[in-house]
């Protein structure tokens, strides 16, 4: 009698959305990954083939779903803007995050943060951020080769992928776009926006103001010429 053997079955490999973890520690660090992933989105966002996130679980390797990290913000150029529950790298043209931040927290210090540089720097990142908004420390590190290498002198520093410039203040880090405008929080950008509501209406009302006050030199005009013509006069002939 053949015994014939069950055909060898390959498991599937799932790649979770989600690591478990907690996007951020506390409302500073939550604030900071918000106001960095959102003015990029700003920045780019007529740019297609740019693609934003913030705590997306990178899979840099096809068949480990244990290589993973998820940078608190993360910038991909050459990739369209779609949703993704995870970047699976190998279904994106192979392409990784060429620039990434990461916010420090007290769960979330230095040691860690190094452990990520060496994730980051064998997988292709070109430049890592990492912002310590308790000290108002930033450091940076740019692709050399191989290699990570420490940015020396970060204050003003012009990210060579972003074009945005790092201005270190006393008590908080400042971020400005290539053209001069400032990082705001959703906060500040919503006050910007009801201020220039109000001033298009302020414009609108002096508009407005100004019409009707000609209409009211014109009527006053007419009224003149007419009192001429009853009088006998021509106001032509003047």
């Amino acid at each position: 009698m053949v015994q014939q053997l069950p055909a060898e079955t390959t498991q599937e490999i799932i790649y979770p959305d989600s690591d478990g973890q907690p996007m951020s520690d506390n409302t500073k660090q939550f604030r900071w990954i918000v106001v960095i992933k959102e003015n990029l989105e700003i920045l780019f966002a007529n740019n297609d083939d740019v693609f934003v996130a913030g705590d997306l679980l990178w899979y840099p390797v096809e068949g480990n779903n244990k290589i993973r990290q998820a940078p608190d913000a993360m910038v991909v150029f050459g990739r369209p803007k779609v949703d993704r529950g995870s970047y699976k790298q190998w279904t994106e043209n192979n392409i990784p995050p060429q620039v990434v931040f990461e916010i420090l927290s007290p769960g979330n210090r230095t040691g860690k943060m190094l452990q990520k540089a060496i994730f980051y720097q064998r997988y292709g990142v070109e430049e890592y951020y990492i912002y310590d908004p308790d000290d108002v420390e930033l450091t940076g590190f740019i692709r050399s080769g191989d290699l990570l290498e420490p940015i020396e002198e970060i204050n003003g520093w012009v990210s060579p992928r972003l074009g945005i410039r790092f201005e270190l203040k006393k008590d908080t880090l400042e971020i400005y776009r290539p053209d001069g405008q400032k990082f705001l929080t959703p906060v500040e950008l919503d006050r910007l926006r009801e201020q220039e509501r109000q001033r298009a209406e302020d414009a609108i009302a002096q508009l407005e103001e100004e019409k009707k006050l000609r209409e009211q030199e014109q009527q006053r005009y007419q009224a003149l010429i007419e009192k001429l013509r009853q009088q006998g006069i021509d106001p032509e002939q003047l």
